[in-house]
């Protein structure tokens, strides 16, 4: 799948060496193009106050659109390699 600079995604599979966890939301502030390979993005996600909290380069296999049947999560725990 193709996302839009700037558009919201959602991690579908825990990716614990960058702190997230599936469902997490942010924001793709990058796409990366490599002959032979899928796209790459890189996406910003933010807590709920506005503050980065990480910048990943993920593969387009591990994000997906926001649904209208996903909901807001709080987690108060971060995640640790």
């Amino acid at each position: 799948m193709n996302f839009e600079l700037y558009s919201e995604v959602v991690v579908q599979r825990d990716v614990p060496q960058e702190g997230l966890l599936a469902g997490d939301v942010g924001v793709v502030v990058e796409r990366h193009d490599v002959a032979e390979l899928e796209p790459g993005y890189s996406v910003e996600f933010f807590d709920m106050l506005g503050n980065t909290v990480a910048v990943a380069t993920l593969p387009a296999s591990l994000l997906r659109a926001p649904a209208h049947t996903d909901r807001p999560a709080v987690r108060t725990e971060l995640v640790t390699v």
